[in-house]
């Protein structure tokens, strides 16, 4: 696919993506070496090998050029929200608001992952003295060096399939950028090969996302074999006029939904999630748990709402929907309730989570809600998408701290954090209230969002101003109840995000010695607990809601 300059420019974000892998791959690997021009004696500088450069052969270059190019990504993702004008590309792509909106999520969320990932895989430079000493430190510090640029190819390779998903017009296409964020994930989780745990965890996330993406991938040979086509218009347009579901059709998008629901988190598909997070760094883990999970929903969201919208006839998916994601929000506050290892907590909050925007998903899909509401409803889920960059990506940012000072496998590492960190322990406090839906923080106003949309969509407001109470009752429809369950299970993980403060705050220190310094990580933390308050009230909210609302009318 050759890209004229117009499709170069409005790939901006793209191409800044790309040019940073290609730096990583080229500037380590920069020297003073020289080539002979045949039969002659005269040398000519190649840069390529020999004695590398001093600034080249420094192992901190690839992550800062990985860092700097997705933050760079992500501000032209910014920039390029609103002045998108739906500019399709090969066929297969389209730049519109929301595609943009959803690329600078992912890059946000990638950008702190390469920056947490500068200390938590930290790189020295190994002078002739300490590579002569026999110190298991030295070697750990020698393995770590080389694996740099390895690990911030990936977590590029990874910003770049999300992006061009979300701009993905094709299902075929989607899909292939799927896969390719998805290959990396899986490597980046059993990236630690010299612990036994990380390889587990990489193995049985590698297994089990192998499965559901052959799944996924059956669910649209369906689709294409039903319609003769994957181009995102031509199936909705083919779905909206069926009278009756065609089974192939039916069966398609319900194999899809098995991928998709893996790549969410979604009960009974989340089963290797808790293995991947609890196996791999926290950073990785928060980007599980922040950037994949939303990468899942813009797919999902691409299927369900975009190809399959219900319509007077079909509106099969959305009974099932409602019930999944009541299983998933209970499953998974129940299963964080008895986790005593702080990255399994909080991956079932993620699940927990999936099922609070499956819920929203499955009022679009009942045929109950008017545009307005429809629109308030995807606001939503994206909203609640993008601020959980913030405190879910905090929180294992605050874990990566614990994690290079020797722990972060059990809760009770976090015994004292308040006397040895206060204002760490009150940014991880503030994450864990914001994940709880606590006012006036993001949590919340994301929270009540869908609850309100939900109400919206399922009650009639002339019958709740009436005055018999039971009028009210029979005005309000099956899916009430999902708003009902939102409410319920976020009262039930009080328990377990409140505990974290009582043993952060009440309980004996783990250890005597400081929590280590990492100024730029620290920065990105207590950056990230401001954005959570100010995001959850006042101007920067309504900000942030009226970017959101701009990215939706595009969809």
């Amino acid at each position: 696919m050759i890209l004229t300059s117009s499709e170069a420019i409005a790939l901006a974000p793209e191409m800044t993506i790309l040019f940073g892998i290609t730096l990583a791959i080229l500037v380590p690997n920069l020297g003073d070496a020289r080539a002979r021009i045949p039969l002659t004696n005269i040398k000519v500088p190649i840069l390529w090998g020999g004695t590398r450069f001093e600034i080249t052969s420094d192992p901190r270059a690839p992550g800062a050029l990985s860092t700097i190019c997705l933050a760079v990504a992500c501000l032209l993702s910014l920039y390029a929200i609103e002045s998108s004008e739906g500019k399709t590309i090969s066929g297969v792509m389209e730049i519109t608001g929301f595609g943009r909106f959803m690329s600078m999520v992912f890059t946000a969320a990638l950008a702190i992952t390469a920056a947490a990932s500068i200390y938590r895989i930290p790189s020295k430079k190994i002078t002739a003295a300490d590579v002569k000493d026999a110190d298991d430190q030295v070697t750990q510090s020698l393995m770590d060096n080389r694996r740099q640029v390895d690990l911030h190819i990936l977590l590029m390779m990874v910003a770049l399939g999300m992006s061009l998903m979300a701009l993905s017009t094709n299902l075929f296409f989607l899909i292939v950028c799927l896969e390719l964020a998805s290959m990396a994930s899986y490597v980046l989780v059993g990236f630690h090969k010299e612990s036994s745990i990380g390889g587990e965890a990489g193995t049985k996330y590698f297994i089990v996302g192998s499965i559901a993406s052959a799944t996924g991938i059956y669910g649209m040979s369906l689709l294409y074999l039903w319609a003769g086509s994957l181009d995102f218009a031509i199936l909705s347009a083919t779905w909206g006029q069926m009278d009756t579901l065609d089974p192939l059709a039916g069966i398609g998008v319900g194999l899809m939904m098995v991928a998709f629901g893996f790549k969410v988190s979604a009960a009974p598909f989340h089963l290797a999630a808790p293995d991947a997070y609890s196996g791999t760094n926290a950073p990785i883990a928060g980007m599980l748990a922040t950037a994949s999970k939303a990468m899942g929903f813009v797919a999902m969201m691409r299927v369900l709402v975009g190809i399959a919208a219900p319509n007077e006839a079909v509106t099969a998916w959305a009974p099932a929907l409602g019930i999944l994601a009541v299983i998933t929000m209970t499953w998974g506050n129940l299963a964080a309730l008895s986790s005593e290892n702080p990255k399994r907590m909080l991956a079932y909050s993620s699940v927990a989570h999936a099922g609070y925007m499956l819920a929203a998903l499955a009022a679009l899909g009942s045929g109950l809600a008017d545009s307005g509401t429809q629109e308030l409803l995807q606001i939503a889920i994206v909203f609640h998408l993008a601020v959980l960059v913030l405190f879910k990506m905090g929180a294992f940012l605050v874990l990566t701290l614990v994690e290079m000072e020797g722990g972060g496998s059990s809760i009770s590492d976090l015994n004292g954090l308040a006397r040895r960190d206060p204002i760490l322990a009150i940014c991880m406090f503030v994450f864990m209230l914001s994940l709880a839906g606590i006012p006036p923080l993001s949590g919340f106003l994301s929270k009540f969002l869908m609850i309100n949309g939900l109400v919206t969509t399922t009650t009639d407001t002339g019958a709740i101003t009436a005055a018999s109470a039971m009028s009210w009752l029979q005005s309000v429809d099956p899916y009430f109840l999902l708003a009902l369950a939102i409410v319920l299970n976020s009262a039930l993980s009080l328990f377990y995000y409140l505990r974290i403060g009582l043993l952060m705050f009440f309980e004996e220190p783990a250890m005597d010695s400081p929590v280590p310094r990492a100024p730029l990580l620290r920065a990105v933390i207590l950056a990230s607990m401001v954005l959570t308050v100010l995001l959850g009230i006042g101007p920067a909210s309504e900000q942030l809601l009226s970017l959101v609302e701009t990215a939706i009318s595009t969809f």
